[in-house]
């Protein structure tokens, strides 16, 4: 079942429940915009869904595979490390703002450091998440790309 991040309450309970995702990685992303073209050849352009879904694992035996869901998704800043470098997530940081709720892969981020962060940033409407089970190790969550 899906839980909604709502207010700044809700980004504080959930926060330190997954530990400020301490010692965690991105492990996939999933993107729906609402757009396609049919059968027939005919398009609907409008990206009506815009649905950003991330699997981030943890390590820790509770939760250890989260489920974010963030609709309305109005930007996502994606900086992947290359294999010379480690993913790890130490901290991250959410934000409410405008009407908008804000994640990125570093903590201690402030509303003045949005606009300047040079890491992972996923912008939103709406963050919903769930915790997963039986997902961990490296099989794919998504339908694998081939």
């Amino acid at each position: 079942m899906w839980e909604e991040i709502r207010n700044n309450e809700d980004i504080t309970v959930f926060m330190e429940m997954v530990n400020f995702f301490h010692d965690s990685c991105i492990k996939e992303l999933h993107y729906v915009s609402g757009a396609y073209v049919n059968e027939e050849l005919s398009m609907y352009p409008i990206n009506d869904k815009r649905i950003c879904r991330v699997i981030i694992q943890r390590q820790s035996s509770d939760r250890s595979m989260i489920e974010l869901q963030f609709k309305g998704l109005k930007y996502l800043k994606l900086f992947p490390v290359d294999e010379q470098y480690t993913s790890e997530i130490l901290d991250a940081t959410m934000i409410l703002k405008k009407d908008c709720i804000y994640w990125c892969d570093c903590g201690g981020l402030s509303e003045k450091d949005l606009d300047y962060y040079e890491g992972t940033l996923i912008c939103a409407e709406k963050l919903e998440w769930r915790a997963v089970d039986d997902g961990m190790g490296q099989r794919e969550f998504f339908k694998p790309i081939m």
